[in-house]
């Protein structure tokens, strides 16, 4: 690719081919991708529908009950309004609704012209806060020629929401979430070209900041772009907490993985700095907390009361640490160290449950009996 693609350049027309449920995933070379195993459902976790809770609640992560097994590489997890999962998986492009009814998972929506290469493939999911309303799916996907966001309706056609991210076989980034404020953030990586990161006219390496059209949201530092924050290598994950501040996790690359408290136009220092450093006189923004690469690898986080939770891919186990009223956070501690291989996802449901997806199919874990699957600890 000579240049980068122009991160103004954004098509809404709807893509081609109708999507619907088994409807074949287009654009991914000669190979359709291999058929992913029969999702099953795990009766010790069904139960009645859920309720809200209270927002302080603690997951009791003592009591954990598989939700689905059977799952390839499961990425993004969102929740509809009636307490239900979407699970998308990687390699496949499918979208797979998880109920606590008892009944088996069914594939409700296949995303075409996903391209799974590497890290890439269909990645993040969200659901629109105007849900019942709008009746819109969001997600973050490889395609052939980058990565991209798009918005549907469960089987329906989709509309481009943001294109023209760089992808590359590793650091696609892929987390997307919706806000307390209502926009949606769009956490992207790399793509393996460093420059990319500080360059303020590019997406990559960047969160950056929608309207749920796709357009730069009102408030961003730069009223005319959609960069929100900058300087980043790979975002994984992106969390607030109950006064509504941003987190996010990283990777790094040989020495740390960190977490950072994102404010709007702040420069998180990739390349020039990896983890804590010199901030070049204010320029860059130092991590909250840091962990070496071997016990991290950071994936998806989620806030849950006063604590937040940290999937760990290569560390193969979950951290957690108080957040503290001033932000910051408190000393790290990890739980099921390798006792779910490698953790890819966790999210908060409506009923204050903690969900927790594993990612031991993904070419680099020990695959186990029933992998990959879905954890869910209740709300104490």
């Amino acid at each position: 690719m000579s240049s980068d693609p122009n991160p103004s350049v954004r098509r809404r027309t709807v893509l081609g081919g109708l999507v619907g449920v088994g409807a074949a995933v287009a654009g991914c070379g000669d190979d359709d991708p291999p058929e992913s195993p029969a999702p099953t459902s795990s009766p010790s976790a069904m139960e009645s529908s859920p309720t809200p809770s209270d927002p302080s609640a603690t997951p009791d992560m003592e009591t954990g009950q598989e939700v689905v097994t059977g799952l390839a590489v499961p990425w993004g997890l969102a929740f509809l309004p009636d307490g239900d999962a979407l699970v998308s998986e990687r390699g496949s492009g499918r979208i797979l609704r998880v109920s606590l009814s008892g009944s088996e998972p069914e594939e409700v929506h296949r995303v075409p012209d996903v391209a799974p290469d590497g890290e890439g493939g269909l990645l993040g999911l969200a659901v629109s806060p105007d849900y019942a309303d709008d009746e819109y799916v969001y997600a973050y996907f490889t395609s052939d020629n980058d990565n991209r966001v798009v918005r549907f309706r469960l089987g329906e056609d989709s509309q481009s929401v943001f294109v023209g991210i760089a992808k590359a076989n590793h650091h696609n980034g892929g987390r997307i979430a919706f806000g307390p404020d209502g926009m949606l953030y769009v956490a992207t990586g790399d793509a393996g070209n460093t420059d990319r990161s500080q360059s303020p006219d590019n997406p990559n390496g960047k969160i950056l900041r929608l309207t749920p059209e796709g357009d730069p949201a009102p408030g961003n530092p730069n009223e005319d772009s959609p960069v929100y924050s900058l300087g980043h290598r790979n975002i994984q994950g992106l969390a607030w907490d109950a006064d509504e501040r941003l987190y996010a996790s990283e990777f790094g690359q040989n020495d740390v993985d960190e977490v950072n408290l994102i404010e709007p136009g702040a420069n998180y220092g990739w390349p020039h700095v990896e983890g804590e450093g010199d901030t070049d006189g204010g320029r860059f923004t130092n991590p909250l907390a840091t962990w070496p690469t071997t016990e991290a690898s950071p994936s998806g986080i989620a806030i849950a009361g006063e604590t937040l939770y940290m999937a760990a891919l290569r560390g193969q186990r979950l951290w957690t640490m108080p957040v503290n009223g001033d932000g910051t956070l408190g000393e790290p501690e990890a739980i099921f160290e390798g006792e779910y291989g490698r953790l890819r996802t966790v999210e908060v449901a409506p009923d204050g449950a903690l969900w927790l997806a594993t990612s031991n199919t993904d070419g680099r874990g020990e695959v186990r009996d029933g992998d990959d699957r879905i954890i869910r600890f209740p709300a104490a």
